[in-house]
């Protein structure tokens, strides 16, 4: 088993083996049964088309989970001219929804890593976090996933990565507090080892 295959099967099984995916149809009858516990009538003229749109709104919103992060990464480079300092990706867009109410999480983040011989596009580290988001999250767990398959994929002598997003489930419905952000960070490597890396990367994302 390699490193790729032995990260995916830490994962918990219910990211791979979800039930049976219900149809197209179903799904709509599911919106239309939403709509009507709300209180309307799916029936009426604007609403009739709502279910349709609901769902080609969730195959945007979810896609992740037909992606795999872990192929995003394997084309790497090894002609880097000894190159073995940082490489961050700052404010990168954060669109993801809350897997306990279903209603977005919209924030930022910022991911780095140092090299030891090899390196990926930098675009590749974004889609990465991308297919992540687009599935239903915590923000704990999305930001440990995302340096746990860097890590595993690149072996870099360490992984900083910080996520800062408001969560509508607490800034429109509960408590309602529409100014408050969650923050969640992870190190490893050289980033946990060392406070001074540790320091130029939150440095480098106030900068």
């Amino acid at each position: 088993m390699n490193a790729v295959d032995g990260l995916r099967a830490r994962v918990s099984k219910d990211q791979f083996e979800a039930p049976q995916k219900p149809s197209r149809e179903e799904a709509e009858a599911a919106v239309r049964t939403l709509i009507a516990w709300a209180g309307d009538n799916p029936a009426r003229e604007g609403l009739i088309d709502t279910p349709g749109r609901v769902v080609r709104a969730y195959e945007e919103f979810f896609e992740g989970y037909n992606e795999d992060p872990y192929k995003e990464l394997t084309r790497t480079f090894e002609e880097v001219e000894g190159y073995n300092d940082m490489v961050m990706l700052r404010d990168i867009s954060v669109e993801s929804h809350c897997e306990h109410h279903m209603v977005a999480i919209l924030g930022k983040a910022h991911v780095a890593y140092v090299p030891t011989n090899k390196v990926v596009g930098i675009s590749k580290l974004a889609r990465v976090i991308e297919i992540y988001a687009k599935r239903l999250q915590t923000q704990e767990t999305m930001t440990a996933q995302i340096a746990e398959t860097i890590t595993s994929a690149l072996k870099p002598a360490g992984v900083a990565i910080l996520i800062e997003a408001k969560h509508q489930c607490m800034t429109t419905r509960g408590i309602k507090k529409p100014d408050v952000a969650t923050i969640t960070t992870q190190f490893t490597g050289v980033f946990r080892d060392d406070p001074r890396m540790e320091a130029r990367f939150m440095q480098m994302i106030r900068s």
